[in-house]
């Protein structure tokens, strides 16, 4: 049931829009939506705006904070998100540090997969929008840090870590001493000069370093006939390393 304050995506006729409920009025095409009257409601529900259009009442999920939240940048596409969780075995079970927080697209991924995850973002007005976006998917197993991660301290503590950021051989080093036996470090790095950088740093340290470099088509269907899209395939590299 959807709280005063949270978060609702309202879905009608290729029409979408990411709105708060609560006090005063939302203006779309189609008319205004009293955001009031979302207060009570569950996915699936209607509402309708002033002109009688009709929009479908949708509790967020992730992939709609990686296109509707604020962002500080441009964040891992879900795509390589979800390559870092299968790649990892990430689970209900473990605990996960996450470094260059950004909007928190991927540490709402993840906290909707691990028992916890704590989220190291640098620049404090990054983690501030961070700790909104985190707040609004209304995740409680997801603590953000303003700071490097460097200062992370528990040897040995972690299932997974995770990079998303310019990364240097000592945060692969710093990664290692974090992490449990068996537990895997994953960075996303957009350019092959870092990803070797990870990879030699990686090889003397972990039992397995692998890299994948992440490619998705999608399809365009017209009436003319079917094809790959035009859009950019490549995205970044993501490495996984085994302690």
């Amino acid at each position: 049931m959807i709280q005063e304050n949270d978060r609702v995506l309202l879905a009608g006729r290729k029409r979408e829009f990411f709105v708060r409920a609560g006090e005063g009025e939302f203006s779309t095409d189609k008319g205004m939506v009293k955001l009031g009257e979302l207060v009570g409601l569950s996915t699936g529900d209607k509402v309708s705006t002033h002109m009688g259009f009709e929009f479908e009442v949708r509790e967020p999920r992730p992939t709609d904070f990686f296109n509707y939240a604020r962002r500080t940048g441009a964040p891992m596409l879900p795509k390589d998100i979800g390559m870092v969780i299968a790649c990892t075995g990430m689970n209900k079970n473990d605990r996960v540090l996450d470094a260059g927080t950004g909007s928190g697209i991927a540490a709402i991924f993840f906290g909707g997969v691990a028992a916890s995850v704590v989220t190291y973002e640098k620049r404090p007005e990054f983690s501030e929008v961070c700790a909104k976006n985190i707040e609004d998917a209304g995740l409680d197993n997801v603590d953000v840090i303003a700071g490097d991660v460097l200062e992370a301290e528990g040897e040995e503590e972690f299932d997974v870590v995770h990079l998303d950021m310019q990364i240097g051989r000592e945060h692969v080093e710093h990664a290692w001493k974090l992490l449990k036996k068996g537990g895997y470090l994953a960075t996303y790095t957009p350019f092959i000069e870092h990803t070797i950088l990870v990879m030699d740093t990686a090889k003397p340290l972990f039992a397995e370093v692998v890299c994948h470099e992440t490619i998705a088509r999608e399809l365009t269907r017209t009436e003319r006939g079917t094809r790959p899209s035009t859009r950019v395939a490549h995205s970044g590299y993501i490495t996984v390393c085994r302690k």
